[in-house]
């Protein structure tokens, strides 16, 4: 069974943006998300992804065609009570923010092996199961 890894809204962002200076990190984040790999999100993602897209003044309907496809390749999570609880956990342990404790605990909760982010700490191993990657070092 292939390893479940967890992706980060900015590695969607990349994927989607064409008029952006990060070519290069557009390809790596393109590879990465149809690479072969069993893909998380949860609905944070899905949410952030949208909101973001609409301060770079990306249409309606586009994001929801990008969010189509992002749900048909990846396993989509709620997040739950249990998701906050271990979110404050993980805030009050590592020091992240509390939207990175939330990424964090449903990448836990999912039992992901790999959290794809440029936003924290590359190579960091969360409890022990849960290893912090920024593809684009």
């Amino acid at each position: 069974m292939k390893d479940k890894i967890f992706i980060d809204t900015n590695i969607f962002i990349y994927a989607v943006l064409q008029n952006t200076d990060e070519f290069d990190k557009r390809k790596i984040a393109i590879r990465l998300i149809q690479s072969n790999l069993n893909i998380i999100v949860n609905t944070q993602i899905l949410n952030e992804f949208y909101n973001i897209l609409l301060k770079y003044k990306v249409q309606d309907d586009r994001i929801i065609l990008y969010i189509n496809e992002i749900v048909k390749n990846a396993q989509v999570s709620n997040q739950s009570i249990n998701t906050l609880e271990v979110a404050w956990y993980v805030k009050s342990k590592y020091r992240f923010s509390l939207w990175d404790s939330l990424v964090v605990a449903s990448a836990l909760e999912n039992k992901c092996s790999i959290l794809y982010t440029e936003d924290m700490q590359h190579n960091q191993l969360i409890e022990n199961s849960l290893r912090i990657v920024n593809p684009f070092i």
